[in-house]
Order: structure tokens, then C-alpha cells, then sequence
């Protein structure tokens, strides 16, 4: 699998190094396409994790350290035409845009990435990375914030607050925003999300009414239990997401297919459980992600 090559890692290096500049004029260049087209289903590949100090995948706690292989994974997927955009934090989203790989792709931010796993101050989840005048002056198309929700853990009071600032602020924007809930608690020193489905419909109640303004909020929800109740928690558009990796593949893309059945299910956002899946087909599980959302697509070519 070698999407990029060394020349084009050490044309990255160079720009990094020598002309970053370019990194801005790249953006500037992009071709952008409407977030919603064609069938109106988006399939977004997520990158965000190494930000927040998650870089394992399964039982390989550094599955995610390597840029270079993350990096190959992600031009796999960007090639595919079922694939619809990327979701990352600037780091990941400025080495694309210097590969040349975001032309005609939804460009996703990710925003609070200072909540580190396994940090005594993971609920302070703090915006760290992108904010809505960076996005809207590199023509980022969409946001996306992290909202875990601990009644026990005060640190929650501060992003809430932040995210509902982050919501008016991208409103007023006129950028589309997507917010991930959960109902989180600590467990035995870990951070751990309840992912019963009433827990989920709790956390939609509680991140739907954030921010001043609503009119540009989506939600990114997990696929759980009775997802037909956890759908009639919202109007607003939603993207799945695709969970951990190391469950069977075969039972997570026939969860994934009954839940974009549903109404108000507008496509998928999943990281790690395409990108390095268990029998290494990168291309393969894209690819029926990618029929999943969208049906019959074009063949590679």
C-alpha cells in the first residue's frame, strides 16, 4: 500500500520546513464541493484520535503513532469515490492539503482535542485545536466538537460552556457543526461512555440544546440498542459513528446498515474501524462502508 511515497513525504517535509506558507495557499486552492450533494449521504473518515493521546487500535496501544502509515491509510480512503470528505485536527488536515488530497472532499475540524485519555483532567475538555474563524478563513466545511457529559465530574461544566460558544460562534458562521455526546462516567480510573440507549438519548437532549442558535447543528451518534428510539431523540441530521475496532467486521457493517436505514441518518463518520482493520484491507473496508452509505458508486480507478 503505497498511496503517497517517499518523494511525495519528502515534498511534505519540505514544505513544512521550507515554504509553510503553502500549506495556506493549498487551502486557499482547493476545489470544495457542497457538503450536501447527489444522493445527500456523506461518508467521512475520521483521523482526529492522535490529538487526544488515543492511538490504539484493538490490542496495538500505538496503532495510530506512525503519521507516515496513517497518512498512506487516509490517501486510500480520500481516493475512493465513495468517500466524501475527512474529519481531523489541523496537523492531519494541513498534511492532506500539502499532499494535494482534499480537492472536492468535505473538510471536517475537529475542535476540543485537550481532554487526553487517561489524563486526571479528561472531562475539561478544552478547545485546543480548531476554532470557527481559522475554519472559516481556510474554507474548513464543517466542524465537529467532542461532548462526554459526567454528572460526577465538574470539569463538564467548562465544555459544555465552550461548546455551546462553539455552536453560536459556527452558526453565525454559517458553518455546519457536529457534536458527539455521550454520557461518560469514571470506572476504576478509566473515562468509559454508557452506551445504552437511554444513556444515548440523554446525552442528544442534553447536546441539542447548546449554543443560541441551533440552525447549523448536526449530531455524530453511536450505533447502539433500539437506534430507532435514539433517532426519535432529534431532528437534526446525523452521521453515525463506527466505534472502536476489534469487533467482528461482518456484525459492525450489518449494525451500520439497519441504522442508515433510519430517518435523519445522513451517512457515516468512522476512523480506526476502516482504517486499520483487522485483516489489513484498508481499500476492502472502505469500500463496503462506502456502498453501505451510498449504494451502487463508480469502480476505482
Amino acid at each position: 500500500m503505497s498511496e503517497i511515497g517517499p518523494e511525495g513525504f519528502q515534498r511534505l517535509r519540505d514544505i513544512r520546513a521550507h515554504e509553510p506558507n503553502r500549506i495556506g495557499e493549498m487551502h486557499a486552492a482547493r476545489r470544495r464541493r457542497d457538503v450536501l450533494q447527489g444522493d445527500g449521504r456523506l461518508f467521512i473518515v475520521a483521523a482526529d484520535h492522535p490529538a487526544r493521546g488515543a492511538l490504539a487500535v484493538g490490542s496495538d496501544p500505538t496503532a495510530m503513532a506512525d503519521r507516515y502509515v496513517l497518512l498512506e491509510r487516509l490517501a486510500v480512503a480520500l481516493r475512493h469515490p465513495g468517500v466524501d470528505g475527512v474529519l481531523g485536527t489541523p496537523d492531519i488536515i494541513d498534511d492532506l492539503a500539502a499532499l494535494g488530497l482534499l480537492d472536492d472532499k468535505i473538510v471536517v475540524g475537529s475542535m476540543n482535542r485537550g481532554g487526553l485519555r487517561g489524563a486526571s483532567f479528561e472531562m475539561d475538555d478544552r478547545y485546543t485545536a480548531y476554532d470557527v474563524p481559522t475554519m472559516v478563513a481556510q474554507g474548513i466545511d464543517f466542524a465537529k466538537t467532542l461532548v462526554r457529559v459526567n454528572l460526577e465530574d465538574a470539569g463538564t461544566a467548562a465544555t459544555l460552556q465552550a461548546t455551546a460558544d462553539a455552536v453560536t460562534h459556527a452558526a453565525a458562521a454559517g458553518l455546519p457543526i457536529m457534536l458527539e455526546p455521550f454520557m461518560s462516567r469514571w470506572k476504576d480510573g478509566r473515562l468509559v461512555n454508557d452506551l445504552s440507549t437511554d444513556a444515548v438519548v440523554l446525552s442528544i437532549a442534553i447536546a441539542a440544546g447548546l449554543g443560541a442558535d441551533s440552525s447549523y447543528t448536526w449530531m455524530k451518534l453511536p450505533v447502539v440498542d433500539d437506534m430507532e428510539r435514539v433517532m426519535a431523540a432529534t431532528t437534526m441530521p446525523t452521521l453515525l459513528l463506527g466505534g472502536d475496532a476489534g469487533a467482528d467486521p461482518d456484525e459492525t457493517f450489518a449494525a451500520w446498515e439497519g441504522a442508515l436505514a433510519l430517518p435523519g441518518v445522513r451517512g457515516l463518520t468512522v476512523g480506526r474501524t476502516l482504517l486499520y482493520p483487522p485483516d489489513g484491507d484498508v481499500a476492502g473496508a472502505i469500500d463496503t462502508a462506502a456502498r453501505l452509505v451510498h449504494g451502487d458508486i463508480p469502480a476505482i480507478v
